[in-house]
């Protein structure tokens, strides 16, 4: 029996699926066909949370899972988000104006075939809104019984307080992995205490921990990692050999790269939980394994010491991508 983790007003497993990969953001994706076969492989396998949003694949993604759930919904925990969105001139816009949000919501639900969503993400920090409005909304869906619980996304903790005032935010979803350590600033202290689930997105550095990218630097440029700081031909090769430095750790732990990756963010706490994202079935089933690994102290600190925001090359978000998120930064 894996491991199981609170979630909301559920218990689920430490790895979840995040949907985003087959639609969205980078590139090489599954036919329809493909896409749906690999959530039923999800759900065949145990997998019992998805983690899909409005933007992916302007509601492709939605649709998609929607379709691979079919009669089994109730056998997963289904979280979505809203707040980041296409507009009607293709242009990704941060919308969470309350009147939006509900709109959003009820396309959500018509995408994914369900009549409540488990839990539904502010997916972005609208900071033309007060948080207090776009999460009055979200509390307003909450009690007509159209969403169970509220997150919020790439937030900090001042926002994740302001929002208590409110509604209480069942989980808080921003991105951490061994390479991305802004969590550590005190949003994952901060949701602990709170009673909040910690979501981490990208737990595997987009590809760059599971040691299976390659010169990211000639991927489409529709792909993110295409420009993405980390992954520049000056800075990639040099993350890389720290990813090496790993190999040792997870050889001695008998597990893969992705695995050791993914155990080290579940060991930060019990209430830390994670949504790698994949296109293919391997590393579906590679990932879901993480949920059986519980890594000793020793082992933890040898990857701390490995790679850290002091270790590794280039950041994590272009200056343009960072002025959309809310969530802590590292000084310098």
């Amino acid at each position: 029996m894996s491991q199981q983790r609170a979630l909301a007003h559920a218990r689920v497993r430490p790895t979840g699926l995040g949907c985003m990969n087959v639609t969205h953001g980078y590139s090489s994706f599954p036919s329809r066909d493909d896409a749906v076969a690999l959530f039923r492989a999800a759900l065949d396998s145990g997998v019992d949370h998805f983690d899909t949003a409005t933007l992916y694949g302007h509601g492709a993604s939605e649709e998609l899972l929607g379709e691979a759930l079919g009669n089994r919904r109730d056998e997963i925990f289904l979280a979505s988000k809203c707040g980041l969105r296409r507009n009607e001139r293709g242009e990704t816009v941060i919308d969470g104006e309350p009147a939006s949000i509900k709109r959003q919501a009820e396309a959500s639900l018509r995408r994914l075939g369900t009549e409540t969503i488990d839990l539904y993400y502010l997916h972005r920090l609208d900071r033309k809104i007060p948080i207090e409005e776009s999460v009055g909304a979200l509390g307003e869906l909450v009690s007509e019984g159209k969403i169970r619980s509220i997150g919020l996304s790439e937030v900090s903790v001042a926002t994740l307080q302001r929002a208590e005032t409110v509604h209480h935010v069942a989980a808080v979803q921003n991105e951490y992995s061994l390479a991305t350590r802004n969590p550590e600033l005190g949003m994952i202290e901060a949701c602990r205490a709170n009673g909040t689930a910690f979501v981490a997105f990208s737990p595997l550095s987009r590809a760059l921990l599971a040691g299976t990218l390659e010169r990211p630097w000639e991927l489409p440029e529709s792909d993110i990692r295409s420009f993405m700081p980390r992954f520049t031909s000056e800075n990639y090769p040099q993350n890389l050999r720290l990813v090496d430095a790993l190999r040792p750790v997870a050889e001695a732990v008998g597990i893969s790269l992705a695995q050791l990756a993914l155990a080290w963010v579940h060991a930060q706490g019990e209430h830390v939980l994670s949504i790698p994202g994949t296109a293919k079935r391997a590393h579906l089933l590679e990932n879901s394994g993480a949920d059986d690994v519980v890594l000793d102290a020793e082992t933890v600190a040898a990857c701390s010491a490995i790679i850290d925001q002091t270790t590794v090359h280039g950041a994590r978000y272009t200056e343009g991508q960072l002025s959309s998120v809310d969530s802590e930064v590292f000084a310098g």
